[in-house]
């Protein structure tokens, strides 16, 4: 089982970009699936989304001005059994070998958040998933806060009886996780995942994701009373381990 997820968003510079993904994808991120208790690690590089999902960003999605690191360019998540596992000991006392500080030191922007899982549905494309199962191919994760207290209960409403079940079903779509922060920024998190960026546009953010354009629609009030951080949601696809076929 894996109801824990670190999130570490982070920029790189151009010039030193090919250098640290190289670094990664070859020590780095296999050293952190061999740590006692990790389940998985899977690394994204953010593309965007369509017309319609930058319209939601630019009209309807508040983001928070505080200083909580702005990198959005890169996505790293690691699963585990419990939130806990991240704790024991922290991500920030794991015992790193040599070279890894100067190497890690070129990332910009870095922003981490603990997550819980507090829900999860398959979807059509669900994988057969088993112990070290990585998220899809493609995904949409978004990070934040509601404007107030009062509206997380219409916020679990929503997600309880509208949202999560329109994912079980939609075509394309791997699975939804609804997260709780445990430490960092963010309260909430949701992790969707799908077989392609195409699937995601066609299924998910042209009929679905753009009710929030629609200021009559429920989902226009659950979205328009988030606050989300930096560039949430990021929206790409994976880049570690590569996607076969």
């Amino acid at each position: 089982m894996d109801r824990g997820i670190w999130a570490s968003w982070y920029d790189l510079a151009d010039e030193s970009r090919e250098r640290y993904l190289d670094w990664a994808h070859g020590t780095y991120l296999p050293f952190l699936k061999q740590v006692a208790g990790y389940a998985w690690v899977a690394h994204y590089r953010h593309q965007g989304g369509g017309a319609k999902m930058k319209k939601v960003e630019a009209t309807v999605v508040g983001h928070t001005t505080d200083d909580i690191g702005n990198g959005t360019q890169y996505l790293v998540l690691v699963g585990a059994p419990s939130p806990h596992t991240f704790f024991r000991p922290t991500t920030r006392e794991l015992a790193l070998p040599d070279g890894f500080g100067k190497m890690l030191a070129l990332r910009s922007g870095v922003r981490e958040v603990i997550f819980a899982e507090e829900a999860r549905v398959n979807g059509p494309a669900a994988y057969n998933e088993g112990p070290g199962s990585v998220p899809g191919p493609a995904i949409q994760m978004g990070s934040f806060r509601m404007r107030n207290y009062e509206q997380e209960f219409d916020l679990a409403r929503w997600y309880a009886q509208f949202r999560m079940p329109y994912m079980a079903q939609m075509p394309g779509c791997v699975g939804t996780r609804k997260l709780l922060g445990v430490a960092g920024w963010a309260k909430h998190g949701v992790l969707y995942e799908f077989e392609s960026l195409e699937m995601r546009l066609k299924h998910f953010e042209e009929p679905h994701e753009s009710l929030s354009l629609d200021s009559t629609h429920w989902s226009a009030s659950i979205t328009g009373n988030t606050v989300h951080t930096p560039g949430s949601p990021t929206i790409g696809t994976r880049i570690w381990p590569p996607v076969r076929g």
